[in-house]
């Protein structure tokens, strides 16, 4: 029997009941047994067996972060492909490509990406700048906001895409003056391609979920959100019954899936304290990258685009009562502004027409909202589900794509808090990095990145730099969000996402307190260790 340990000799902060700021935590058997003063604690677990000390040296212990929102098992695959995140030009992308497929036998699969097209001034991409670099290997390359794709010509040939081929509802193929396909895919559209990917093994699978495992807890996380589907359940579950599932994990599968989900809950429950499921993950727009994000109003310059439907509304509105009235907890996708509305009047019309119940429904992304909307989730009792970093990605060019005048109800962190709503973080991993760190310093600073900050003193969104200034956090309300925040979105809450008695010793000791350095100087905070059931899952001095 292990004994008890004291974590002490540095600042810690609970995140849960007053008061936050303690001075040890006295943990046993993987739960946190008390809080409070050093000396009180020393004593707590009996002269018999007097606690180990684990000296803080000064360092700062956090509950562990929890990211409500990945493609978990994407993101680890993507740990070995191809890395297009900082092309700055087209050369620079094509470059890239370039020097992988030449690594890479011919007939492989180029995937990831995560290429960004407004790096350099919004040009999309076409196959003929990386043709004659992949003669051999099918290319099939993300926008990092996963709603749109570049192929070569090699994949479009197998995928039967000419110029002869419609766009799928809900989705676009881009095409050239002449009306021949470009090479990129918007929304469905990818799906053309998608289904002529090589099927990962179950082997595969879990290879990839142990990649990405080491790298979410070198960030400080002890526990994510994943809405890849069924498979990725899968392998959380071989984990878990193997006794290798390294992290906490919340599994959502496709909302229109949710029969199948509703038999499977009767069947094992909801799971456990490690592994939950019961969640289902639908779509009503695109993103604002892509130009495929619903509004009200249309994109300027472009009179006959609002955006896209990626859906049938009919189809999912049946959905949400279905899976509503099956207990399930509904995970919705919408970015534009008219598909936010859209989304909250169906959770109204549930929470009004159906038995109450803890629901906790959830809108992922929330990014640009209409007047008044903010304060609607509160009242609802609807989680936005927000990645703080996508606000200073976006800020770089969302004035253009939007307008001015919409730019108040944008990323609106701070107007929904203060309607009520619980705001639960995460980073949309491989969309943004995987760094709670970085998107917390996000969310109080709201800061755009160096280089892009040249110029943002002309934009309306944006003054020294500061993207919509008047929605930034409080440092500790965003700290809430992206650790208790986020367990409640995945029904975690009364088990992890504080440091309170009778929780899991999930930590994050951090190099320096986050509360006493200056703003600009948060997201440059090291991992020290990641604490799970109070084993350490990482350390960086191991690392070294």
């Amino acid at each position: 029997m292990s004994r008890p340990t004291l974590f002490t000799g540095g600042p810690i902060w609970t995140g849960g009941l007053q008061p936050r700021h303690v001075e040890a935590v006295l943990v046993e058997h993987g739960q946190v047994i008390a809080v409070g003063p050093r000396e009180a604690l020393r004593g707590a677990s009996g002269p018999s067996e007097p606690p180990v000390e684990f000296d803080l040296e000064g360092r700062a212990l956090l509950p562990g972060f929890v990211d409500a929102h990945t493609h978990f098992l994407t993101g680890g695959r993507k740990l070995a492909c191809v890395d297009l995140r900082s092309a700055r030009t087209p050369a620079e992308m094509v470059e890239r490509v370039a020097r992988f497929a030449a690594r890479h036998p011919p007939g492989e699969w180029i995937v990831g990406g995560d290429w960004d097209h407004e790096n350099w001034g919004g040009e999309l991409p076409s196959r003929e700048w990386i043709d004659a670099a992949t003669p051999q290997h099918p290319v099939w390359i993300h926008r990092l906001d996963i709603h749109m794709t570049l192929s070569n010509s090699l994949v479009l040939e197998r995928a039967g895409i000419d110029r002869d081929t419609p766009d799928p509802p809900g989705g676009t193929i881009v095409r050239d003056a002449d009306g021949e396909p470009t090479g990129v895919l918007k929304d469905t559209a990818m799906e053309l391609v998608g289904r002529h990917l090589p099927e990962p093994t179950d082997a595969d699978r879990d290879r990839w979920l142990q990649a990405a495992a080491r790298h979410a807890l070198a960030a400080g996380l002890t526990q994510i959100h994943d809405v890849d589907g069924w498979a990725s359940l899968h392998a959380y579950r071989r984990a878990h019954a193997s006794g290798h599932l390294p992290l906490r994990v919340y599994a959502a599968v496709p909302m229109r899936t949710h029969r199948e989900l509703s038999a499977f809950v009767q069947e094992h429950g909801f799971g456990d304290d490690w592994l939950r499921w019961g969640g289902l993950k639908a779509f009503v727009d695109g993103s604002l990258g892509s130009r495929t994000a619903w509004f009200h109003e249309p994109y300027p310059g472009e009179p006959d685009n609002r955006g896209l439907v990626v859906t049938d509304l009919d189809e999912l509105a049946d959905d949400l009562r279905q899976s509503d009235h099956a207990g399930l907890q509904s995970i919705v996708h919408a970015i534009g502004d008219r598909a936010v509305d859209w989304i909250l009047d169906r959770y109204a019309e549930i929470r009004e027409t159906h038995p109450p119940r803890d629901r906790r429904p959830r809108v992922e992304h929330a990014q640009h909202i209409s007047p008044g909307a903010a304060a609607r989730f509160g009242p609802l009792g609807v989680i936005p589900s927000v990645q703080p970093a996508h606000a200073v990605d976006d800020g770089r060019w969302a004035e253009a794509r939007l307008g001015a005048e919409r730019m108040p109800g944008t990323y609106a962190f701070r107007s929904m808090a203060e309607g009520g709503a619980r705001l639960a973080f995460g980073s949309d991993w491989t969309v943004a990095p995987l760094d709670p760190i970085g998107a917390v310093a996000a969310a109080v600073t709201r800061r755009l990145p160096e280089h892009e900050r040249a110029g943002t003193s002309a934009l309306a969104s944006a003054r020294d730099g500061v993207f919509v200034p008047a929605e930034r956090m409080k440092l500790e309300e965003a700290l809430v969000a992206h650790t208790v925040g986020a367990a409640y979105a995945g029904f975690f809450d009364g088990h992890t996402g504080s440091i309170e008695p009778g929780k899991a010793a999930d930590f994050v000791v951090l190099d320096r307190d986050p509360f006493h350095v200056d703003e600009t100087e948060l997201s440059g905070r090291t991992v020290e260790y990641t604490f799970v059931a109070g084993r350490i899952a990482y350390a960086r001095e191991s690392e070294e």
